[in-house]
């Protein structure tokens, strides 16, 4: 099993991340450029926007990941 999870065009490390939206971004702005993304906040205040098939993957690996699983 990889450490590493693609976010868009990111290899991000699980051990990074802190937390996952449950709910898609919306702020109503015309000019934002995260609309219907999930916010994944990593160590650092960074944060990466996953799409809903990243998010649902990247949580099933930091299942697989605690769980001890392949």
């Amino acid at each position: 099993m990889s450490v590493f999870c693609r976010i868009d065009d990111k290899h991000v490390p699980l051990y990074r991340v802190l937390w996952i939206s449950a709910t898609p971004h919306f702020c109503g702005d015309a000019e934002c450029q995260c609309e219907g993304l999930h916010e994944v906040a990593l160590e650092g205040g960074e944060s990466v926007w996953a799409k809903f098939d990243e998010k649902e993957q990247l949580l099933q690996m930091i299942e697989d990941w605690q769980s001890g699983g392949a």
